[in-house]
């Protein structure tokens, strides 16, 4: 067994000191270490994005980095965005816009949205399923994913939001 490696992260501005086995991947630090489910296992091979977390403020996706790799960073996982009282807009886009069904892909969605709004917060709807390409969702066929950012893209700039229904 390889020898364990001390790691310092902050997680959803907590800091966690762990010794970790140097092959041990971010998303299992983050599911069985510190028992952050949101972020979920989907391949394991980085093709669909349900494990997407922000490692210093940009999208990564965590199983294809180790935990170690992260050592001294700062991540955000989907439990770091919002509370139940408190969404963030991305998030309260996807409830809006019923961008999900079954909520495997959201999480992962969501934070790549969230990684887009920071870079763009104006995006057009072709640089929004661009910058969406890496998440796989096989339960809505994207349109209601889409206007999920764009209705917090305009939340974010202070616009009027979309009525759900229109």
């Amino acid at each position: 067994m390889a020898d364990k490696v001390h790691i310092t992260v902050v997680v959803n501005g907590v800091e966690h000191h762990h010794e970790v086995e140097p092959r041990l991947l971010l998303v299992h630090y983050l599911r069985e270490t510190l028992g952050l489910t949101g972020t979920h296992v989907g391949c394991d091979t980085s093709q669909c994005g349900a494990c997407t977390v922000h490692l210093d403020g940009q999208a990564v996706k965590s199983c294809t980095m180790f935990a170690v790799q992260a050592d001294g960073c700062s991540i955000t996982t989907i439990e770091g965005l919002g509370s139940p009282g408190s969404l963030h807009p991305v998030q309260e886009g996807f409830w809006e816009m019923h961008g999900l069904q079954c909520g495997f892909c959201t999480p992962g969605m969501i934070m790549a949205a969230v990684d887009l709004l920071n870079k763009n917060p104006n995006p057009s709807e072709a640089e929004i399923r661009h910058a969406l390409e890496g998440n796989y969702c096989r339960c809505t066929g994207y349109h209601n994913i889409v206007r999920a950012v764009q209705y917090a893209a305009d939340k974010m700039a202070g616009k009027v939001a979309m009525a759900a229904d229109d």
